[in-house]
Parts: structure tokens; sequence; C-alpha cells
């Protein structure tokens, strides 16, 4: 038996549980790639809001920026595939309206 010389971070437990209670669907799964896949700029921007038979419905927080994701979805739809290992993600709607973490511009 061998003994730990320090504690492992409480992340290590919450990220393990985390991933235990999220709903094993595909739009969860998508969302929780995102960031990685898309990249920090375009996450801060775009969010996965549904999905159904493997179309993605992203949410943009303009139409230049549903426009933009349009131009690179086959590329994006390859890198979610290949981090969700398998043919998940068929395509990409992408549209522009309000979605949760978008601050309001109006102050």
């Amino acid at each position: 038996m061998s003994r730990r010389i320090a504690p492992r971070p409480a992340a290590f437990a919450i990220d393990a549980l985390s991933d235990s209670l999220a709903p094993q669907t595909t739009i969860s799964a998508v969302q929780r790639a995102w960031p990685e896949v898309a990249g920090e700029l375009i996450a801060a921007q775009c969010e996965p809001s549904f999905e159904r038979g493997g179309v993605v419905t992203v949410t943009c927080s303009s139409a230049v920026w549903a426009q933009e994701l349009d131009l690179l979805s086959a590329e994006l739809i390859e890198r979610l595939n290949g981090l969700l290992e398998g043919q998940v993600v068929t395509a990409l709607r992408c549209q522009s309206g309000q979605a949760r973490k978008w601050p309001d511009k109006a102050r």
C-alpha cells in the first residue's frame, strides 16, 4: 500500500462528480467540448443551444458571428466529431439571438 505525499486538489473530485451528473445527451457533450473546439473567442460569443438528429443549433451574439461560424462550420464539425469520438454532429445551424451568458450592452 502506498501513501500519498500530499492531498489531491478538490477539483479532481468536483470534475468527476460534475461529469457523472451531466446528462448523457449529444447536446450536453457538445456543450462541454465547445470551448476547447471553438476556442475562447468564439465560445464567448456563440453557444450550442439545441441538437436534433446530429444538427446542432448554435446561438450567436450577432448576425456577424453567425455568418462567421457558418463559414467555419466544416472545420468545427470535424473538431467536434474528433473530440466526441465519432460522427455525432452532421451540421451546424448558426443563428443570432439572445443567449444566457452575453452581457446587456444597453448599459
